[in-house]
């Protein structure tokens, strides 16, 4: 972070930034818990989602997508290639890199993790008014500028 001194933040900044770390703990639990059912692990879902965006990306396109490191997608990706769900095809300008595509098999399972992801949105998050879900998406998408634009290291 910067050497210039922060504002300390509103009370009511505190509160918001822990209710907020709070709820992502536990619908990160919830999500694991129920997507086990699919036969998925969260991370699992995570890689066929961003991966069903970007047919034929790099193992590189997606760490980065996912905010990981290349070596931590590798063993993912390598696990899922041997369940069937994902496969890696040579690219014919880069011999060191492969396109990733989704399986049928993939697929199936993305379409289950998607079915139950949209149940536990439509439970939650979908109960409350549109005005209020749009809000929330704009503080959300003006929270995450300002989280950009924190150095990384």
């Amino acid at each position: 972070m910067s050497s210039a001194p922060a504002e300390i933040p509103s009370a009511d900044a505190m509160r918001a930034w822990v209710r907020f770390l709070r709820l992502n703990q536990r619908i990160a639990r919830v999500a694991a818990r129920v997507m086990r059912d699919t036969g998925l692990s969260v991370p699992q879902f995570d890689l066929l989602s961003t991966l069903s965006e970007r047919e034929g990306a790099t193992q590189q396109d997606i760490a980065e997508r996912l905010y990981v490191t290349k070596g931590n997608i590798s063993g993912l990706i390598d696990r899922m290639a041997e369940a069937g769900l994902v496969e890696r095809r040579a690219l014919p300008h880069d011999r060191r890199s492969h396109a990733l595509f989704i399986t049928p098999a993939g697929r199936d399972a993305l379409a289950r993790g998607d079915a139950i992801q949209r149940e536990m949105i439509a439970r939650t998050l979908g109960q409350l008014p549109d005005d209020e879900i749009r809000a929330l998406y704009d503080i959300l998408g003006r929270w995450r500028d300002k989280v950009r634009d924190l150095p990384e290291s």
